[in-house]
């Protein structure tokens, strides 16, 4: 769970995600159209990823990826970051955290 927090918080933007993972995909180029450069850590090739896993569940994320984080606070899976960009909030998000300068 240290670790998860910790690299949460090091870039306004964070997802973890795994590299087979369509919807982590879906999400990785969401952000990459806005101009959003998000730190990415692939659960299924780090060492320690099942770890990881884990503590993304215990945080409330099912399924584990993808995981999305913005100014170092937990915002959801795919399901919720796709209703932020849906409902226009998104962007103020990624504007508050540093992400976005326009």
């Amino acid at each position: 769970m240290d670790r998860v927090a910790k690299l949460a918080s090091q870039k306004a933007v964070v997802i973890f995600s795994k590299s087979s993972c369509c919807m982590c995909h879906a999400i990785k180029r969401l952000f990459y159209d806005q101009g959003v450069s998000p730190a990415i850590y692939e659960l299924d090739e780090d060492t320690r990823g099942k770890e990881m896993e884990w503590a993304l569940l215990r945080l409330g994320c099912n399924p584990s990826v993808p995981a999305v984080f913005i100014g170092g606070k937990f915002v959801g899976s795919a399901n919720t970051v796709m209703t932020l960009q849906l409902n226009g909030s998104l962007k103020k998000l990624l504007k508050d955290a540093g992400a976005l300068w326009l």
